[in-house]
């Protein structure tokens, strides 16, 4: 009869191990997608600095093509009608808008980028939860194994109690409730 009760005790441990080792598949499917998202949007956000670099570069270079015009324009007489005072404006007015548009793309340059930036901690806080949940999960399994082996039963409730720090680690890592 105590070989039965045994027999049924560890078929419950192989079930429980088998039911902990998919949830730690699961647990590291996510763990490697939002890693995997984390690293996508650093290159994604570091191409958006760098657009806005170069934006900024551009408009600064017409800032200061504007002003050189500027002082141009101040050491042509007054008062006279020239045609190269008009073209001077002209040019200046052009580079005006040059400077105003590229303000403009780099505002939502700029918007983008902290977007992408703002997505990639959202990721690494899922990801390093998730971490922590397969640890939990990996810890539970190898105790249950143990337990198998030396047929212990504390040590089977013990891993069953570390699955409980592994899904609340897997579900923070879903609804972040717990930074």
């Amino acid at each position: 009869m105590s070989e039965s009760k045994a027999d049924k005790w560890m078929s419950w441990v192989a079930l429980a191990t088998a039911v902990m080792a998919v949830f730690a598949a699961i647990t590291t499917l996510y763990m490697g997608k939002y890693s995997s998202r984390a690293i996508l949007n650093q290159g994604q956000e570091t191409s958006q600095w760098s657009f806005y670099q170069a934006k900024s570069i551009k408009s600064y270079i017409y800032e200061i093509q504007k002003q050189k015009l500027e002082l141009e324009m101040l050491s042509l007489k007054e008062g006279k009608s020239n045609p190269l005072m008009d073209k001077y404006v002209q040019i200046a007015s052009d580079y005006d808008k040059q400077i105003k548009r590229y303000s403009k793309e780099k505002e939502e340059i700029k918007v983008a980028a902290d977007e992408l930036g703002k997505s990639k901690e959202d990721a690494q806080v899922r990801a390093g939860n998730f971490g922590y949940a397969l640890i939990f999960l990996q810890i539970s399994i190898m105790l249950s194994s143990i337990s198998a082996l030396t047929k212990k039963k504390p040590l089977f409730y013990l891993g069953l109690s570390a699955v409980g720090g592994g899904l609340f680690f897997f579900f923070n890592a879903i609804f972040l409730f717990y930074l």
